[in-house]
């Protein structure tokens, strides 16, 4: 038996939503394990898409159980290029940026680097809204998500102007 053969083999589909910049948003992931899927997702009341983008990977990796092999697919170029050509930059450069800048959104860079660690994963990039149906289906429910709290809002602001 080859090793490999002992490592789950999974895909996961990942994407985040923002209503405004920042806004209302919502993430979610679609894990695809022998032919089974599985959708997760959430929201954060004031949030930006690329903060979005970073949870749905990182909640994605945070809800496998073990070391696995991922094909990982995502429409965001900021959390694909950020994984792959920026993060071990930043690292030697104690989170510093080639602008000399503190690099954004640190604390969820920080998390999603821990949980590359302890995967396998090979990188694809989605062209978002280009028809890809996996894509298309965590796009749904992460604008969905942001929609559930944008409305949440709307209430609790209705409800303290009465």
């Amino acid at each position: 038996m080859d090793l490999g053969d002992l490592i789950k083999k999974i895909s996961i589909y990942t994407d985040g939503s923002c209503l405004g910049n920042p806004g209302p948003g919502g993430w979610a992931a679609l894990l695809v394990y022998k032919g089974r899927q599985k959708m997760i997702a959430g929201y954060a009341a004031k949030t930006t898409n690329n903060q979005m983008e970073l949870m749905a990977v990182i909640k994605a990796l945070s809800a496998l159980k073990q070391s696995c092999a991922i094909e990982l697919y995502t429409d965001s170029k900021y959390v694909m290029d950020g994984a792959l050509q920026w993060l071990e930059n930043w690292k030697t450069r104690n989170w510093i940026n080639s602008k000399k800048e503190a690099v954004k959104n640190v604390e969820l860079w920080q998390l999603l680097d821990e949980k590359l660690q302890q995967h396998q994963i090979n990188w694809h990039w989605v062209k978002g809204h280009s028809g890809h149906a996996e894509n298309e289906k965590v796009d749904d429910e992460a604008r969905r998500q942001a929609e559930i709290i944008q409305s949440t809002i709307r209430q609790d602001h209705e409800n303290d102007q009465q």
